[in-house]
């Protein structure tokens, strides 16, 4: 069984050490590093040899704060997978995390079980929204004034292969899954997710989802992602 190498910043020591605690419990969990800042974190994925698969970022950090490192850490190592994890839950923080690339973002008051589902969900397709979290892109997306909107494109912008692609990506397919559905190889698969990110603009897969969200490819319905 492959491990999920997992990194926590967050100050509050206690907080830390009990994620960690609950982590630990999972057997393909493997806690790597611990910081109490952004900026421990970032030197960290900076000098390090093992590098972990996902971190769970606070938000409010002294030195470095969870948006900013997330920022940097998503520019210098895009494969990371960074999941907000904080008590703060207005528009505007969830709205800063997915604008820089987090994957996902969960409130502290979340049960263990959804913090043990979310770190699955986001190493093996790449994002995990729940329906709050979800509202709030769709919101976003239909505001008029939202300066996250883009332009609508030239519907020649994709392939048909890559529109089925992008669809399975929607429906939260894996890479394999999505491979076998296409009776094409795991590295085609790839290929069409990264000449996505790349014609759409999007960050990481998350990204994806939420340009599917604004074609309309996918539709927030109360059960997505529950």
């Amino acid at each position: 069984m492959k491990k999920i190498n997992i990194a926590i910043a967050d100050d509050e020591q206690l907080f830390r050490k009990g994620i960690r605690f609950l982590l630990e419990r999972e057997v393909n969990f493997n806690v790597i590093f611990e910081a109490e800042n952004g900026q421990e974190l970032i030197d960290f994925v900076t000098n390090t040899e093992e590098f972990p698969d996902v971190i769970l970022m606070d938000l409010k950090m002294p030195e470095v704060n969870g948006v900013e490192a997330t920022k940097v850490i998503h520019k210098t190592h895009p494969n990371i997978k960074i999941i907000a994890l904080t008590s703060y839950g207005g528009k505007s923080f969830i709205t800063n995390m997915i604008d820089v690339g987090a994957s996902s973002y969960l409130l502290k008051n979340t049960s263990p079980k959804m913090v043990i589902r979310t770190v699955n969900e986001v190493y093996e397709k790449g994002f995990y929204y729940d329906e709050k979290v979800l509202k709030i892109i769709h919101e976003n997306i239909i505001s008029s004034s939202g300066k996250r909107i883009k332009s609508d494109l030239d519907k020649k912008l994709l392939s048909n292969r890559e529109i089925d692609v992008l669809e399975l990506i929607c429906e939260q397919y894996t890479t394999s899954e999505i491979a076998e559905k296409l009776f094409i190889s795991p590295r085609t698969v790839e290929g069409h997710r990264n000449n996505l990110l790349l014609k759409t603009q999007s960050k990481n897969v998350a990204g994806l989802v939420i340009y599917g969200i604004q074609k309309k490819l996918i539709e927030i319905t109360p059960d997505f992602n529950l």
